[in-house]
């Protein structure tokens, strides 16, 4: 099972992101229903595994803190835009929260990609046919909304989380949540 551990995004932000998703008006947008922030992206996880993992996540104590999303970025390889993603402002209660689910999956035995936290929610993905043309569109949403500040959130949990690959992109189904004790 591919699975990765995060915190979806309020739904009191699904309307201002959609506004950004309209003004882009190119790539794929996200479903609101899939926005999320990854705290750990686990891979393809075997059932036992996934049940030690679930062990480790569920004593995990949650203390809930808020989360700012500030500033447009486009992300991908050296040679093409891949997504458009909302980062997440630095605050010390998130990194935390990654950290601690870090060390629960290692302790599960989950081998993790040695890869900065960079926290963010990806808005909009764009394929191969990334052109002239929605690069126009991207730079102009950048130049207009790039410094985009999104209201706060309060995270008071996190959840387990199953990617679905599909023609359409990926759906995300919630295996497992961790709310605050």
């Amino acid at each position: 099972m591919r699975v990765f551990v995060g915190v979806m995004l309020a739904e009191a932000l699904w309307e201002p992101v959609a506004q950004l998703q309209s003004a882009l008006g190119c790539g794929r947008a996200v479903a609101e229903e899939n926005l999320h922030l990854t705290l750990a992206f686990l891979g393809d996880v075997d059932v036992p595994d996934l049940e030690a993992v679930h062990d480790e996540l569920a004593a995990l104590p949650v203390t809930p803190f808020t989360v700012e999303l500030a500033g447009l970025d486009p992300m991908g390889g050296a040679d093409r835009v891949e997504t458009l993603v909302l980062n997440a402002r630095p605050n010390p209660a998130l990194e935390a929260l990654h950290s601690k689910v870090a060390q629960a999956a290692r302790r599960a035995g989950v081998v993790l990609e040695r890869r900065r936290f960079r926290p963010h929610v990806t808005i909009a993905r764009f394929g191969k046919g990334f052109g002239p043309g929605a690069a126009a569109k991207l730079g102009a949403l950048l130049q207009a909304r790039g410094d985009v500040v999104l209201p706060e959130w309060r995270v008071t949990g996190f959840a387990l989380i199953r990617s679905h690959l599909g023609r359409e992109g990926a759906s995300y189904e919630v295996l497992a949540e961790y709310p605050e004790a």
